[in-house]
């Protein structure tokens, strides 16, 4: 039940962020937060379909999403929110425990630098464990109030 309430919570905080968005008066701060629980819900144990979406739901259509090594590309595609949906489909619930904290961030004119630290423990498709921990730097382009571009920088 209080998963369904923290559902209908951010769906109605984004609602009020895209409003925002409409005017001058962007409110960076609470967007951030939304974001960012939002993508830390995505690596929970126990992570639904219902919580990707709410996190999909913070993008654009044609998101470009560049994340180093893997995929050095930033270009926005036609299709991108429907890429990170495969993408991210294929890793829901793989994590036995996931912590994340954003650090710090700054806001430009249509943009975020979010600096966030997360650390995961989980379990591979063949049984075996993984585990890490990163301090990342996402760099987040903005159009009328979704992220447009993600470019991820860390180690």
């Amino acid at each position: 039940m209080n998963k369904y309430i923290s559902i209908l919570a951010i769906s109605i905080s984004l609602i009020s962020t895209i409003a925002f968005a409409s005017d001058d008066k962007f409110d960076y701060e609470n967007f951030v937060k939304q974001y960012h629980q939002a993508m830390t819900n995505t690596q929970q144990p126990g992570v639904s379909k219902e919580d990707l979406e709410i996190y999909l739901s913070f993008l654009t259509d044609d998101v470009g999403n560049q994340h180093f090594p893997n995929a050095p590309d930033d270009s926005r595609e036609p299709d991108g929110k429907k890429l990170m949906r495969e993408g991210m489909s294929r890793y829901l619930g793989v994590h036995t425990d996931y912590k994340a904290k954003i650090l710090e961030y700054i806001v430009g004119y249509n943009s975020i630098a979010l600096k966030h630290t997360f650390s995961a423990t989980g379990l591979r498709s063949d049984g075996s464990e993984f585990s890490y921990s990163k301090v990342v730097l996402d760099v987040l382009e903005l159009e009328n109030g979704k992220v447009s571009v993600i470019r991820r920088y860390g180690k």
